[in-house]
């Protein structure tokens, strides 16, 4: 491998890094940006503040379900069960709440739990068996699918009661604009810290580092990008509070996946099985509780489509959800190959699948449409992925 150059070692990522498909998240971000003015040009209410404030809502439990699969896609792996795991998680939270009566604290934990338990079989049958995660995950929609069936009864559908504080949060928790501008000065302040932090890191270890002023713009042009978006919601009625809930937990599996030991043998794992396993990483464990994490996730995410919906019925999760945050991961920026992927692929693929939706529906096409234009932007985002793949095993 070439040794870094002087410019990039004072500032700016080398040009060979955009040959070499090293694009990071560019690529997403500028489709999104297109997305939307594309749907604004011909429906002008689509950037409008109310129909954002709807957008950041129906993102959230998409986004959350797609984070699972991020985790399990780095690892090398493949989760065709979760939109069927959320659909369990929510038959079990509304039957144990609404018919038989438990704290909803615990019937959430319980939903969750159940999901945790059917990542934990999984990743038992594809670990200790080695069974191919496409067919267990497969088996374990179907199984999932008829427990949902199963717990849910002859009634079919249960109803939340709309007092309940878990679908207050979700329909009608908003956070204030006073408090969403400190969360915006907090989250600067933090980047900045940890930019400085691991500039400093790699410095001490003689490697390529941003400079200062790198930093801060960096900061600086987030926290105006952030302060600018809670401005424009606040027009409506503000920043959602399960969109901040989202947001935390992406920066939370972030912080995970980059700065700890298990999120770099996560993608070691992904990378190159065999070879984390020679350097002496956990393989059999990382990929168990990548299975576990990936599948509680999709619980959480059930959990929060329950509670803005205020009911869970037979066609909760499903195969669609399966397909579009797979799709939503994969659009993000993971790549479907393993060991590539960021947390923040979820919240950005997860606004590209739902901004399509939102858009088309505002312009009155129908569903065979609005799955045609996402299998047309999923084929281009795994075009781009496969290029990028070729392009990191070329000669340097």
């Amino acid at each position: 491998m070439q040794a870094p150059t002087a410019s990039w070692r004072h500032g700016g990522p080398p040009l060979g890094s955009w040959r070499r498909g090293e694009l990071g998240s560019r690529p997403v971000i500028g489709g999104l940006l297109v997305l939307w003015l594309v749907f604004q040009a011909v429906n002008p209410t689509f950037l409008a503040p109310d129909n954002l404030v709807n957008l950041s809502m129906q993102v959230v439990a998409l986004g959350v379900t797609t984070l699972g699969v991020v985790l399990v896609l780095v690892a090398g792996e493949i989760d065709l069960s979760v939109g069927a795991v959320s659909g369990l998680a929510s038959a079990v939270l509304a039957v144990t709440f609404v018919q038989q009566g438990w704290p909803l604290w615990l019937a959430v934990v319980g939903a969750v739990g159940v999901g945790c338990v059917v990542g934990l079989v999984q990743g038992a049958l594809t670990v200790r068996l080695g069974l191919p995660s496409f067919v267990v995950t497969l088996a374990g929609l179907l199984v999932a699918l008829g427990l949902q069936i199963q717990v849910l009864g002859t009634t079919g559908t249960v109803n939340l009661p709309y007092d309940s504080w878990l679908v207050q949060l979700a329909q009608q928790t908003f956070v204030p604009q006073v408090l969403a501008f400190a969360l915006v000065a907090v989250v600067t302040a933090v980047m900045v810290v940890s930019g400085l932090v691991e500039r400093a890191r790699r410095v001490a270890a003689e490697l390529a580092a941003a400079t200062v002023t790198a930093v801060v713009v960096r900061a600086l042009g987030l926290a105006a990008v952030l302060a600018v978006t809670v401005w424009y919601l606040g027009l409506d009625r503000g920043v959602p509070a399960t969109f901040v809930l989202l947001l935390l937990l992406v920066l939370a599996a972030d912080v995970v996946l980059r700065r700890t030991r298990w999120g770099r043998g996560l993608r070691a794992v992904g990378s190159d099985a065999d070879s984390a396993r020679r350097a002496g990483l956990p393989v059999a464990g990382l990929r168990m509780a990548c299975f576990v994490t990936g599948a509680g996730l999709a619980a959480l995410g059930g959990v929060l489509a329950t509670a803005r919906l205020a009911a869970a019925n037979q066609g909760s999760g499903g195969s669609e959800l399966m397909l579009t945050a797979i799709a939503a991961a994969v659009i993000g920026g993971t790549s479907l190959f393993g060991g590539r992927g960021v947390a923040w692929s979820a919240v950005l693929g997860a606004l590209v699948i739902q901004s399509i939706s939102s858009g088309l529906i505002l312009l009155d096409v129908g569903l065979s449409a609005r799955y045609v234009v996402t299998g047309v932007v999923l084929v281009l985002a795994v075009g781009v992925d496969a290029v990028g793949r070729r392009a990191t095993l070329l000669p340097r």
